[in-house]
């Protein structure tokens, strides 16, 4: 545990300790008004508030991408409905008009609005103005007479749905959305889209089996050992370590790290990682476009890309020597280098196609 969530945690502690002997206020007539929806890659502090749900919540001590709830690891406090709770699904009009969808602001639970290509989506989780089109897990298209009509199953042709992304992640950190991932594809449009239908799915359960070995279970936004931090910028860049010597740790699904990774992906994906590496853990597109930026492009410790390897028929254990091969591979940790295979084996049984040869490295 962190010192500054230590220190959050006893100063926490102590307000509430001095609260308790103040005179509990009668409860109030109506429900308070919502505080600003929670979001995932919002880092917050203890007392900071947030609405999620139809009730307020407050943040006991440091907090980021735990979702308001009383279970877990019991950082939100409850502080009851707001806005007079739940808001209620809207009843359409007689000529169904609703106001024009607005990047940016603010949408509850149940608000329709119309978007830019005229159609009507309603709003199925609180939001932040995320675009319908795109966050599909947020936003349901909606009809005139009621209810929401049935969303495309896989947007933007991914070969893994949404239903089989969450049953390969049961227990992801909801930073790492399904609607970021399918946003992040435009980037290298050739990534699970190569070959035959069976290669395509075994390229992207490949994919998702090493992101799951990294970042155990898309539950890690950042690398936990903090002491290797100031470890990952290399002086001898021209370019230097601008945004600071301990900026550059791992982050993201494949855990880019080092200043010249961030560099080298931000140059190719035409954002400016080197002096804003923090985009890597706030911005679930780019990080998902960053681990696939290293999977299509980077050899890493190995001969070949992690895609090459699935597509040409190398086999997955060439994706894993591709990805920390120096460390693992040939007999360097083979208890790593088997979980991987596990869940490959397991994520290709979702997808429903066979595991091909060569497994191991």
């Amino acid at each position: 545990m962190s010192k500054r969530r230590i220190i959050a945690m006893l100063a926490s502690a102590a307000a509430a300790a001095g609260l308790a002997a103040l005179t509990p206020l009668a409860s109030p007539a109506y429900a308070a008004s919502c505080a600003t929806p929670y979001a995932a890659a919002t880092v917050y502090t203890g007392g900071m508030t947030a609405s999620y749900n139809g009730h307020n919540w407050q943040a006991k001590w440091w907090t980021q991408g735990e979702t308001p709830s009383t279970g877990g690891s019991g950082v939100w406090a409850d502080q009851g409905t707001c806005g007079g709770g739940s808001t209620p699904t809207p009843t359409p009009t007689g000529n169904c008009t609703y106001p024009a969808w607005k990047a940016g602001q603010n949408y509850t639970t149940g608000t329709v609005v119309r978007y830019t290509d005229g159609n009507l989506y309603i709003a199925e989780h609180d939001n932040p103005g995320y675009d319908p089109v795109v966050s599909t897990w947020y936003w349901d298209p909606y009809s005139c007479s009621g209810g929401s009509t049935s969303t495309p199953p896989n947007p933007g042709g991914f070969v893994v749905s949404e239903a089989q992304f969450n049953r390969m992640f049961p227990n992801r950190n909801s930073f790492y959305t399904y609607s970021g991932l399918v946003a992040a594809l435009s980037a290298y449009p050739g990534f699970a889209k190569t070959g035959s239908d069976t290669v395509k799915k075994q390229e992207a359960a490949a994919f998702l089996a090493n992101v799951n070995h990294e970042t155990g279970g898309l539950v890690h936004i950042v690398e936990q050992n903090t002491a290797n931090y100031p470890h990952y910028c290399d002086t001898s860049q021209p370019y230097g370590c601008p945004a600071g010597q301990a900026a550059y740790y791992g982050r993201g699904p494949i855990q880019l790290s080092w200043n010249f990774n961030y560099k080298a992906a931000g140059d190719a994906l035409g954002i400016n990682l080197l002096n804003n590496p923090n985009l890597v853990q706030t911005d679930a597109a780019v990080a998902w476009k960053t681990g696939i930026w290293y999977w299509m492009t980077q050899n890493g410790p190995g001969t070949m890309t992690a895609h090459n390897a699935m597509v040409n028929g190398a086999g997955f254990g060439e994706t894993i020597r591709s990805i920390n091969g120096s460390i693992e591979c040939n007999g360097g940790n083979p208890a790593q280098v088997q979980s991987r295979i596990n869940s490959y084996q397991n994520f290709t049984a979702i997808l429903g196609v066979p595991t091909g040869g060569n497994l191991s490295c």
